[in-house]
């Protein structure tokens, strides 16, 4: 399946909990003032690789701990992401998803877009766009004091936002 990325990152340990592969997603509709990545808005930028090259480089890592899909915005793409994760999860690798919607918003709508899918597979959440008056540098793995940290299957569960433990 095709997946349009800005790049990877094979041993990350910013992208979440653990030693991590990072797919950087390409396209982004919020365009966050002060963003991390703004070089990922462009929904025409980047290049198109395939799911399977993706896996491939994922199983020749034996130290990973998981997967996180950043971005740009995942939830662009979130059938082919599902599509990746549901494979990443049959080998026993976790997944953090990196959102600029908040989870009310995509759970509210689960049933289009393949946002639902994505939810699916994911661990760890981390939801809310960056909002640059809000930076912190003390959370964990969060730019901005307003994005949570989620336990993503607790949340679809229970239908509202379950905080983890970063």
């Amino acid at each position: 399946m095709e997946l349009r990325i800005a790049g990877t990152v094979n041993d990350s340990i910013v992208d979440g909990p653990g030693i991590r592969f990072t797919v950087f997603t390409q396209g982004c509709p919020h365009k966050c003032e002060g963003c991390h990545n703004p070089q990922t808005h462009d929904f025409s930028g980047g290049e198109i690789t395939d799911t399977d090259l993706l896996l491939e480089k994922i199983k020749g890592n034996p130290l990973l701990d998981g997967v996180t899909f950043s971005g740009g915005e995942p939830f662009c793409q979130a059938g082919a992401l599902a599509a990746l994760g549901r494979e990443i999860r049959a080998l026993g690798l976790n997944i953090v998803t990196y959102t600029g919607y908040t989870f009310e918003q995509l759970y509210a709508d689960r049933d289009s877009h393949g946002w639902g899918e994505l939810l699916a597979v994911t661990d760890i959440l981390i939801d809310g766009p960056f909002i640059q008056a809000q930076r912190d540098w003390e959370i964990k793995f969060r730019g901005s004091s307003n994005q949570r940290y989620l336990d993503c299957q607790a949340s679809l569960e229970q239908g509202r936002a379950i905080d983890a433990q970063p």
